[in-house]
């Protein structure tokens, strides 16, 4: 991966520009870097990843949730889940970070154009998956049909709902939305989204899946889309679970031979297929 900025490990002082709650216990954070030629050079592309500061508190790996073309700011969704983030969830606009990166590889975009397009996202693992909406929503007739497949544990565990009306109301685009547990008001699907990819059944011809979620829900989405008759290298993941300095050197996120923070988070399935099979 060629980074934009000549060394990942340097972070560089940011400030957040925006702050907004976006699921309960999920902010959304806009961040600018104070340097204004450093925030010009931030190229990233839809699914890398950055590491966060909390100053006094440690740093976090976070995905990237926004492209360029769409916000002048860069976007993380944050899960207040741990010490970083507790933190994190305390700041407001104005406030000061650390942001280094960008990190990891991202989805080949260039290469799924002309494809239909399936993409699951479960929980806080949609926002990696809301540049890859958004390159396609901007680059509309680039791309063939895109399905959405949306879902969390509860509804007000759902992120980017401010957003699902543009999604529907694209061109060639759908949108199905499932909660393990719906609460009166809820609408729409109750129960996995393995099971709701294999009743809507999308077609696997000249199609290509994104996922992105908890890896027991990976493996068995991967298994839901091979009913449908998609082939292992038909689908990519990105696995962004157990990372932690960013660039390979604390091995914490290592499966097999591949470090995922520098081989991925992205991968074409079959290249982490053995791996995700041994969850159980």
């Amino acid at each position: 991966m060629t980074h934009s900025l000549p060394n990942p490990m340097k972070p560089h002082l940011a400030t957040l520009v925006g702050v907004r709650n976006l699921a309960t216990g999920i902010k959304l954070f806009q961040v600018k870097i104070d340097d204004a030629e450093v925030m010009r050079r931030f190229d990233y592309t839809p699914g890398q990843f950055a590491e966060i500061s909390a100053f006094g508190v440690g740093e976090s790996p976070i995905g990237i949730a926004s492209i360029r073309a769409r916000s002048e700011a860069i976007e993380f969704a944050v899960n207040r889940v741990g010490t970083v983030t507790e933190t994190l969830h305390r700041l407001d606009v104005g406030d000061k970070i650390g942001l280094r990166g960008p990190l990891g590889n991202g989805f080949p975009m260039e290469q799924f154009k002309g494809k239909n397009i399936v993409v699951l996202g479960g929980g806080i693992g949609g926002a990696p998956l809301r540049p890859v909406v958004q390159t396609i929503l901007h680059n509309r007739s680039d791309y063939g049909k895109l399905s959405i497949f949306w879902a969390a544990r509860t509804p007000d565990l759902l992120v980017f709902t401010d957003e699902y009306d543009e999604w529907r109301a694209a061109p060639n685009t759908e949108l199905h939305l499932t909660v393990d547990k719906a609460t009166p008001d809820w609408l729409h699907k109750e129960g996995l989204i393995t099971t709701l990819v294999e009743e809507v059944a999308p077609s696997a011809e000249n199609a290509i899946s994104i996922t992105c979620g908890p890896p027991i829900m990976i493996k068995f989405a991967m298994l839901s889309l091979q009913k449908l008759g998609f082939a292992s290298e038909q689908n990519w993941v990105t696995l962004e679970a157990k990372m932690k300095c960013g660039i390979g050197k604390c091995g914490r996120c290592n499966i097999g031979d591949k470090f995922i923070c520098l081989d991925g988070p992205i991968f074409r399935f079959d290249q982490v297929q053995q791996f995700l099979e041994s969850f159980v």
